[in-house]
């Protein structure tokens, strides 16, 4: 199988060292298109002897992987390694490693009981009215700083927004994330959003190479243990303050005497699931929920600024579903059948700049890839973000057309093209209230304002773990009439 393999077999990681290699982990989409340009649809990397990673291109091989139903097995994948190390040493905290890194039947355990409150689509509409209320008051805040001569970056504020969701949605807290108090650095909510940060940016490091933090805290498992003791306590005083605010035993709680207001309510009814485990979610929640909505927005408003032909027709649409910004809700069966090219201008911003280069997966099983054998226990990753801007998949594959998602678009989509979201049983598992809260956000910016960019062109992304904008966003708000 062609790729790297490094001097003298002893693999291709140099070549992601600063000053050294042509490669970087922060620029993953670079390396992926230079593979792909050089050796093709599949590529074998050798990053240090003994831990290969295949690459896969092709929309058909990357179908073979993630279709794998082979009976009584569950889609593995090496990730979060770290993050698994730490939870581990942790007994007393966790009984798992958690979803991300926790693979096997231990993963579905933890993975069917916790996606209840998030799988089915009525779960999630109804908390769409304290979505709507705060994105609401969230877009309130921007209109009074439209007039301001400076253009600061707004991603700060799309990060403390998803926050302020999270943490109302999640576990019925008001972080007050745009307070006086809350913006200072110290603050409750200014740390979390920097340990989320700060755990992000430490997976790639410790997951790839020779991981010597196995042996002794490097740098960067110093950094994501700092970032997760932080976001441990957090999540341990969310749970507590739930478990003190009801006052009783957890069987009166699984009663159905009270009807849950947050997904915690609803894990904590469930008898099947360990405290641990609920502050184990609690941890991911306030790990995922945070950057990768405000990245996936940011990108979204940069595709919009500079395609206003777009930006027209979703402010048409959002004057249907918000004939008054000020005075409407976001209704949900509006959101859900007269939203259509909203849904469209996120999935074709997700293609563009989907939330992460690619899927990985070990194979439970030999497989035929791309004409080759590949054997049981190999990591293999999709290559999503190259394959979705190639002309062999995609007409005017660089180019913002939301059309092309939409019902009447004559142009045939491969499936497996594009899945920001992940695949199958190990596909995001908060996918649902991540897309409800974007599109809500989305709709109530472009209805109430005009928007332009002025920022740097164009904007490239930076692959920490998770694609995040290379630049401040820097968008101005021109307020629209009523």
């Amino acid at each position: 199988m062609p790729g790297p393999r490094g001097p003298f077999g002893l693999g291709n990681l140099y070549q992601y060292l600063p000053g050294i290699g042509k490669y970087s982990f922060d620029a993953l989409h670079e390396s992926g298109a230079d593979k792909y340009a050089r050796w093709g649809p599949i590529v074998r990397e050798t990053m240090v002897p003994g831990q290969d990673i295949v690459w896969l291109y092709d929309p058909a091989d990357i179908a073979t992987v993630l279709n794998d139903k082979t009976p009584g097995i569950y889609p593995s994948r090496r990730s979060h390694t770290a993050l698994a190390k730490y939870r581990k040493d942790r007994p007393n905290v966790y009984r798992t490693a958690g979803l991300l890194p926790t693979n096997g039947i231990d993963w579905w355990k933890i993975r069917s009981e916790l996606q209840k409150g998030l799988s089915s689509p009525q779960s999630v509409r109804n908390f769409l009215p304290l979505t709507d209320q705060v994105t609401k008051e969230f877009v309130a805040s921007v209109k009074q700083t439209e007039s301001k001569d400076s253009v600061p970056d707004f991603m700060p504020g799309i990060s403390r927004l998803n926050l302020e969701l999270i943490c109302l949605l999640a576990f019925d807290v008001r972080l007050d994330s745009f307070s006086e108090a809350e913006l200072r650095p110290d603050s409750v909510s200014s740390r979390l959003m920097n340990a989320a940060e700060g755990t992000n940016e430490s997976i790639l490091p410790t997951d790839q190479g020779f991981q010597l933090w196995r042996f002794f805290e490097t740098l960067a498992y110093r950094k994501l243990r700092k970032s997760q003791e932080f976001m441990e306590k957090t999540a341990i005083d969310l749970v507590s303050q739930k478990l003190l605010y009801f006052d009783e035993d957890r069987q009166k709680l699984a009663s159905g005497q009270h009807k849950s207001r947050s997904l915690l309510e609803e894990y904590l009814r469930n008898p099947a699931l360990d405290l641990h485990d609920i502050i184990g979610m609690a941890a991911d929640l306030l790990l995922a929920g945070v950057h990768t909505s405000a990245y996936t927005t940011s990108f979204a408003l940069y595709h919009l600024c500079h395609n206003p032909e777009a930006q027209e027709k979703l402010f048409r649409e959002a004057c249907k579903i918000l004939p008054d910004p000020w005075e409407n809700c976001v209704e949900a069966a509006a959101l859900n059948s007269e939203a259509s090219y909203c849904r469209a201008v996120l999935k074709e911003s997700l293609r563009l700049n989907p939330i992460s280069v690619g899927v990985g997966r070990i194979l439970n099983k030999d497989a035929t890839l791309g004409g080759y054998h590949v054997p049981k226990g190999t990591v293999v990753v999709t290559q999503n973000m190259i394959a979705s801007r190639q002309a062999k998949y995609f007409s005017n594959p660089d180019q913002f057309v939301p059309e092309r998602w939409m019902r009447d678009s004559r142009e045939q989509v491969n499936p497996y093209l594009v899945l920001p979201f992940g695949h199958g049983m190990r596909a995001c598992i908060a996918r649902r209230m991540a897309e409800q809260n974007i599109l809500v956000l989305l709709l109530r910016l472009i209805r109430s304002f005009e928007i332009e960019w002025a920022g740097r062109v164009p904007m490239d992304v930076e692959t920490k773990l998770i694609n995040q904008p290379n630049q401040p966003i820097r968008v101005k708000f021109r307020a629209r009439k009523a």
